[in-house]
């Protein structure tokens, strides 16, 4: 006999359940409270990422447009060959120096065919408006076809960085009353010529190619090297960091035993994961520079010490990959008679590869925007000239996107810090499409059970 057979009853709720209890309401306005807290907190990180990326747009992209200087120019045999034999030896002799002379001279004659005069301004003055290394470059440019002297070629050089601010908004007439590198006059000649389409601004394509330039010449510098030995390292990280992170997450997660030594060995690759960044850089001067005495501020030094930084990173992300597979996949190959091989590399690998390669790609990306270990190394060098090609090209000097954006930002001229902003959003560019490739991968080949 139950207590409801002998006549007792349930006991009545003291209220009633559509009726919202004091304690329910403060359990839904904590709730709510938590809502909103997120909220706030996903705002100010996406106001802060706002604030800035219009930051280092407003301040970098002017970093891809370059002041150019067009005009008639003769290359008088008189000045660039005095002897008349055409000899490139012996018209090597010839510095930039001269050739600073024939573009002076040159753009004089112009102006003055133009009927452009401005009061106050000298010779030497507006020959100032041209780029120091306008004459580098014609130098080179003749010493390679000497037929060239003699005859009048249409130039376009670089303009001075003072007047490629100018167009620009950075450099102002009050600016120009305190600066020994302009005048205001000199800046009212610059209005003149680009009224005159002498003086015009366009797509800066050399950014993307000419080496780093001295403090001299800022408008001149450029992300050749940089590009080319971020290249060079990144795929050296990739060819050193993949195969021997993915074969040891395999042996790790699917063939070592279980005991103090696998235990010792994830325990170290989770705190290597967790080293700063600058011990690495430490440890590459140690053993790779200073005992194993591989040249300094190369690629493959840089390598090295990436791959060091890099491999912990995609042990951890590729034996997560391995272990979400589910174990019914593995028992169920093994009960068909595949062997333990057979089924990790016909059914465990194909399941995780999407992982894989999602971690692989952002560890890599992650490597790519690292400072700090290869500023310890050397490659923060002032580098001019362009690596070799590999295998040659790895051991010469180098530097990085990261060290670049470093070395420019710690210049004085305001130049040096438009292109510091330009490279970080050619930077950007590199991280945001890994990272969009990692996803394309990851819905490829993900599969679903």
């Amino acid at each position: 006999m139950t207590d409801i057979s002998a006549g007792g009853s349930f006991a009545r709720p003291k209220q009633s359940i559509l009726t919202a209890s004091a304690k329910m309401k403060r359990r839904n306005a904590a709730e709510k409270r938590f809502r909103a807290y997120g909220l706030v907190a996903i705002a100010i990180a996406l106001i802060t990422l706002a604030v800035m990326l219009f930051t280092i747009l407003r301040d970098g992209v002017s970093a891809f447009h370059q002041a150019t200087i067009s005009f008639p120019m003769e290359l008088s045999a008189e000045t660039l060959d005095p002897k008349g034999n055409r000899d490139p030896a012996e018209m090597a002799k010839v510095t930039t120096v001269g050739y600073q002379k024939v573009l002076s001279r040159a753009l004089l004659a112009h102006l003055e065919a133009q009927g452009i005069t401005q009061e106050g301004v000298s010779d030497k003055e507006v020959g100032e408006l041209i780029s120091k290394d306008a004459a580098g470059q014609l130098r080179a440019q003749v010493l390679a076809d000497p037929e060239l002297i003699g005859t009048t070629i249409d130039a376009t050089v670089l303009a001075a960085g003072r007047v490629d601010g100018f167009l620009k908004g950075r450099v102002t007439y009050q600016t120009a009353e305190r600066d020994n590198q302009i005048s205001p006059d000199q800046l009212r000649l610059v209005e003149q010529l680009q009224a005159a389409g002498i003086v015009t601004s366009s797509f800066n394509w050399t950014f993307f190619t000419n080496p780093d330039a001295s403090d001299q010449r800022p408008e001149a510098a450029g992300l050749g090297v940089a590009l080319l030995g971020s290249i060079y390292m990144m795929v050296m990280v990739a060819l050193m960091c993949v195969p021997v992170g993915v074969a040891a997450s395999i042996y790790l997660e699917e063939f070592a035993p279980k005991n103090r030594w696998t235990d010792a060995i994830e325990v170290n690759i989770s705190n290597l994961a967790a080293v700063p960044s600058i011990v690495f850089g430490i440890l590459g001067l140690a053993i790779f520079i200073n005992f194993a005495g591989l040249p300094q501020s190369s690629s493959l030094v840089g390598a090295l010490v990436i791959s060091l930084m890099t491999l912990p990173t995609i042990i951890i992300a590729t034996r997560a990959s391995i272990r979400a597979v589910p174990p019914s996949i593995r028992d169920a190959a093994l009960g068909v008679g595949a062997s333990k091989m057979q089924t990790v590399f016909h059914h465990v690998l194909p399941l995780a590869m999407p992982g894989i390669l999602t971690g692989t790609i952002l560890g890599l990306a992650s490597a790519l925007g690292e400072t700090a270990p290869l500023l310890l190394i050397g490659m923060v060098a002032f580098v001019d000239n362009y690596p070799s090609a590999p295998p040659e090209g790895v051991l010469d000097p180098a530097t990085a996107l990261p060290v670049q954006v470093y070395s420019w930002a710690s210049r004085a001229d305001p130049a040096f810090i438009e292109r510091s902003n330009g490279a970080i959003i050619v930077l950007l560019v590199f991280l945001v499409a890994m990272n969009v490739a990692a996803i394309l991968l990851r819905r490829r080949f993900e599969r679903r059970w």
